[in-house]
C-alpha cells in the first residue's frame, strides 16, 4: 500500500478517544493538522476510567504504569511541558508482593536485579533468586531482538520472519535422552526455573496480560523483563489523571473533541477513506480517518467492503477480560504496605484450564492481584482505605456470578486480615461493563504483541487494506497495554505525517 506523504495541513477525523487515540490526535495536531476526535461516549480515555463514591475514589482500568518513557515521549513531542509537569509519577516500592499457595510470601523491589535475587533467595531458598536473576538476562536478549520490531517500528511486511523466530535463549534442557529447549512460558518456569513459586511468579505475568502461559511463548519473558528493567510506576491520584493530562495536551494542541458522537461508517470516495458517517446521519469529511475501535466496530463501519488487515495478520483471538472489585473500608492503610500483592491461585493448572478452555470459566480461588495505593487523594481521610480486586475471567456478555466476586474477597483476604471486617460497600466492574466502554466483544482486553507462536499474537498492521484507514489502539499494532497502545499513537501520526519513508520512533 502506497501512502503519501502530508506536506499540508489535512482533515484528521480519529474514531474513539482512547489513549492511542488520543496520542495520534496529539502528535498530528503538533504537525499541523485539523484533527477531530468522535467519541461514542461523554468522556476520554476509553478503558482508563474512574469511579467515585462517598470521597473514595478508583481506577477501573489500569492502576499501574510500565514503561513510562512512552509517555515522556509523548509529551515532548507534543509541547513544552514534561510529562512530570502534568502529573506526578512515582516508582512503586516494593514493585510487588507475592503470596503462594504453600503460604510462602516475598516482596519484590523495584527495579533492582540485586535486590531482588536477595529478596527471593531469603523467601524461597538459596539458589532461587540466582535462577531468577539469570532467566532476568535471557529476557533482557529477547527484548533487545524484538524492543524495536514489536514496539517502535510500524509492522514489517516481512512480519512473518517474526512469527517464526523465537528471540528468548532457552537453556537446552535434557529430559528422557533428548535435549530440548523451552518453547512456552510454562516450560521456561518448569526447565529453567525449577520451583513452582518462580514457575507461578513468571506465569502471573502472563495472566496480567491474558495470556495462557502453555501456550504463550518463551518470548513472553519480556513482559516481566520489561516491569524489572524499567520500573513499576504509579500516577497520583490514579491512571484517570494520565489520560486528563493527554487530553488536555489535545486541547491545548487544537484537537476537537465531539462526545457523545456514534460513529456508524467511513465514508468512502474513489476507493480512498473519505470521512466518517455518524448516528445523526451527518457525514464528517475528512483527508484521513484513525480508528480507534475493536476489530469487530471496525468491520461494521464498512459493510460493503471486505476489510482485511493489509498486513495479512489476523486480531487476536480468545482473550479473556478481567473483574474488578472496588472496595471502600474503614480505618487507614498500614503503614509499610505494599501497593501491589499478588496471591496465587490454589491449583494453577485448574484456573487456567477453566479460563482458557471453552466454554470459558472460572477458578474458586483464581489468582487475585490486590491493588493498594499509597494516596490520600483516593480516600476521604486518613481513617479509610481505597482497595482494589483484580481478577481474569472469560470474555462474556452476561452477568458475573455474585459468588465469585465473593470468592474473590476471600482470596483477598490473604493480603488484607480483616478484610470482611473493615467493608463499607463493594462496586463491581464486569466484563459487560468493559465492552460498554470499549466495545470488545464481551469486554476481552488485548494483549501486547510477542513474538513467534506462528504470529498468533502480533496484531495487524496500523495501516489497512482501504487508502486513508489507519487504525491505533490496543487492538492493532503493537497491541494492548498503556505503553503498546502509547507507541500506535506514535507510529500512525509518523505513517500518516512521514508516509512510506517512515522507519519508526527514533
Amino acid at each position: 500500500m502506497v501512502v503519501d506523504k502530508v506536506a499540508v495541513m489535512a482533515r484528521i477525523a480519529v474514531i474513539g478517544a482512547g489513549m492511542g487515540a488520543m496520542a495520534a490526535a496529539a502528535r498530528l495536531a503538533v504537525a499541523g493538522h485539523r484533527v477531530v476526535v468522535y467519541e461514542r461516549t461523554e468522556t476520554y480515555g476509553g478503558a482508563v476510567r474512574r469511579f467515585e463514591r462517598d470521597g473514595f475514589r478508583f481506577d477501573t482500568g489500569p492502576g499501574l504504569l510500565p514503561l513510562p518513557a512512552v509517555q515522556r515521549d509523548l509529551f515532548v513531542k507534543t509541547g513544552k511541558e514534561p510529562l512530570e509537569d502534568c502529573v506526578q509519577l512515582t516508582q512503586v516500592d516494593p514493585s510487588s508482593r507475592h503470596v503462594f499457595v504453600d503460604g510462602t510470601e516475598v516482596s519484590l523491589p523495584n527495579a533492582s536485579r540485586a535486590g531482588v535475587v536477595t529478596a527471593l533467595d531469603a523467601a524461597l531458598g538459596a539458589g532461587a533468586g540466582q535462577r531468577w536473576g539469570d532467566f532476568l538476562v535471557r529476557a533482557r536478549e529477547a527484548w533487545d531482538r524484538t524492543r524495536r520490531p514489536l514496539l517502535e517500528e510500524p509492522l514489517w511486511p516481512n512480519w512473518q520472519v517474526l512469527a517464526e523466530r523465537e528471540p528468548y535463549p532457552a537453556v537446552p534442557h535434557k529430559r528422557l535422552l533428548r535435549t530440548r529447549v523451552a518453547g512456552t512460558l510454562t516450560e521456561v518456569g518448569a526447565w529453567e526455573l525449577r520451583d513452582p513459586r518462580l514457575a507461578a511468579l513468571l506465569e502471573s505475568h502472563a495472566l496480567a496480560y491474558g495470556l495462557d502461559p502453555r501456550t504463550a511463548p518463551a518470548s513472553a519473558a519480556v513482559l516481566p523483563y520489561m516491569e524489572h528493567a524499567f520500573g513499576t510506576w504509579y500516577v497520583r491520584g490514579g491512571i484517570r489523571e494520565l489520560a486528563r493530562a493527554v487530553y488536555e495536551r489535545c486541547l491545548r494542541r487544537r484537537v476537537e473533541f465531539v462526545f457523545g458522537a456514534e460513529v456508524t461508517g467511513v465514508a468512502e470516495k474513489d476507493g480512498r477513506a473519505s470521512g466518517v458517517e455518524l448516528a445523526d446521519a451527518r457525514v464528517a469529511e475528512a483527508d484521513f480517518v484513525v480508528a480507534g475501535v475493536a476489530p469487530q466496530t471496525l468491520s461494521r463501519f464498512l459493510p460493503g467492503t471486505a476489510l482485511r488487515p493489509q498486513s495479512g495478520v489476523a486480531p487476536q483471538r480468545g482473550l479473556p477480560s478481567r473483574l474488578t472489585v472496588l472496595l471502600a473500608l474503614r480505618g487507614g492503610r498500614p503503614e509499610g504496605t505494599a501497593h501491589r500483592t499478588v496471591v496465587h491461585a490454589e491449583d494453577r493448572e485448574t484456573e487456567l484450564d477453566l479460563l482458557f478452555g471453552t466454554p470459558g470459566g472460572v477458578a474458586a480461588r483464581p489468582t487475585v492481584t490486590v491493588l493498594r495505593p499509597d494516596d490520600p487523594t483516593l480516600v476521604p481521610d486518613a481513617d479509610h482505605e481505597a482497595v482494589t480486586l483484580v481478577s481474569a475471567v472469560p470474555a462474556r456478555r452476561g452477568e458475573v456470578d455474585a459468588a465469585h466476586v465473593e470468592n474473590l474477597i476471600t482470596v483477598a483476604e490473604r493480603a488484607v486480615p480483616g478484610l470482611r471486617e473493615r467493608m463499607l460497600w463493594q462496586e463491581v466492574r464486569t466484563p459487560a461493563d468493559i465492552e460498554e466502554t470499549t466495545g470488545a466483544v464481551g469486554g476481552a482486553i488485548p494483549a501486547p504483541a510477542l513474538a513467534s507462536a506462528g504470529g498468533r499474537l502480533l496484531h495487524p498492521a496500523n495501516t489497512t487494506g482501504v487508502p486513508g484507514l489507519f487504525t491505533v489502539g490496543g487492538w492493532s499494532h503493537p497491541g494492548g497495554g498503556l505503553p503498546h497502545a502509547g507507541m500506535s499513537g506514535a507510529l500512525v501520526a509518523g505513517l500518516i505525517v512521514e508516509g512510506p519513508d517512515f522507519r519508526g520512533s527514533q
